[in-house]
């Protein structure tokens, strides 16, 4: 009725990969269809500017950025501030307690990924691990619900033998609206146990997921948002091979990602970790090897969780030092 031009080969996997990003998974097609009638419209009148007598895949690849470029303003803006040092993010070196984060913002039916730093102090204490976000009024209860996760992990796994005396913080740093979800929860941990041990975390890798109190990476949403985010940040400072983003392992089946991100993982510009563990994600970002407890509850000496049990021990010790004279008066 339109009297479009008809679509080639290419042109119609092209749509149906497009169907599937919508869906955010491989094994299913997006049921938008005014969406896709949309895109395939845009990509005819493209064709028809060529004088080409289909619509081949690279029109309807030029359809789906230009949809992007009309809505992407913010997310650019974004991009320049952290380019400039505005908005600090790092993409090479190592810190001890920070890490990259990532999250979505949403702009009516366009979304895109924004790196942010996330950092973690400690001091001898008995408050726990307290979420400045939620201390703000900034935090949702999801996301407070993945830091009470994350006091559950740590108690789990390092509270057998001793009391965790421990005062934490953690922070979105230059976060100033709401911030929801536990899709960070497994970011901030990484960050805590960074503190904890003294071990640096890689600035070249960002991450996302969410964790239970058993150590297990969990699926989250907008994956491929947020890693074509972090690329986005680490292409405009420029790419070195070793930039790249871990992901729940879960979340694979979900990966619809840009051609160009695609063509940079293939050339090994950019890497991509899938991670099943809070372990798994350690090693790879201090290159340390996570440790496994022993039969006595200790762990192997040198590993990620020998340091960060250690340190509690002193803290804990340190803590009944104190305690005593207090006791005594």
């Amino acid at each position: 009725e339109e009297n479009l031009l008809h679509l080639g080969r290419d042109a119609i996997a092209r749509v149906i990969e497009y169907g599937s990003r919508l869906a955010e998974d491989q094994q299913k097609l997006s049921t938008q269809f005014a969406v896709i009638a949309d895109l395939i419209r845009e990509a005819n009148f493209y064709a028809v500017q060529e004088g080409a007598e289909q619509v081949a895949r690279q029109h309807v690849t030029k359809a789906i950025e230009e949809k992007v470029y009309r809505s992407n303003l913010i997310q650019k803006k974004i991009e320049e501030f952290i380019k400039r040092g505005i908005f600090l993010i790092e993409t090479e070196g190592e810190k001890v307690g920070q890490v990259n984060g990532l999250s979505v913002v949403g702009l009516g039916d366009f979304a895109f990924g924004r790196p942010s730093r996330v950092t973690a102090s400690i001091g001898v204490g008995r408050e726990g691990i307290m979420d400045i976000e939620r201390e703000a009024a900034l935090g949702g209860p999801i996301h407070t619900k993945g830091v009470l996760i994350i006091n559950g992990y740590l108690n789990g796994r390092y509270a057998h033998d001793k009391p965790l005396s421990l005062s934490a913080r953690l922070v979105f740093e230059q976060s100033y609206s709401g911030i929801e979800g536990d899709s960070a929860s497994s970011t901030e941990l990484y960050a805590l146990l960074s503190a904890l041990s003294g071990l640096p975390l890689k600035q070249y890798l960002a991450i996302t997921g969410s964790v239970n109190q058993k150590g297990e990476v969990q699926a989250i949403g907008g994956v491929n948002e947020k890693l074509e985010g972090f690329y986005e940040v680490c292409k405009a400072k420029g790419l070195d091979g070793n930039q790249g983003v871990l992901i729940p392992a879960s979340n694979v089946q979900n990966l619809m990602l840009k051609e160009e991100i695609v063509e940079a993982a293939k050339a090994g510009k950019f890497r991509i970790y899938p991670v099943q563990t809070i372990d798994e994600g350690i090693e790879v970002l201090t290159g340390i090897p996570a440790g496994v407890r022993r039969e006595d509850g200790t762990y192997e000496e040198g590993t990620v969780n020998y340091l960060v049990d250690k340190r509690l021990q002193e803290m804990a010790e340190t803590m009944r030092g104190y305690q005593q004279p207090m006791a005594a008066k």
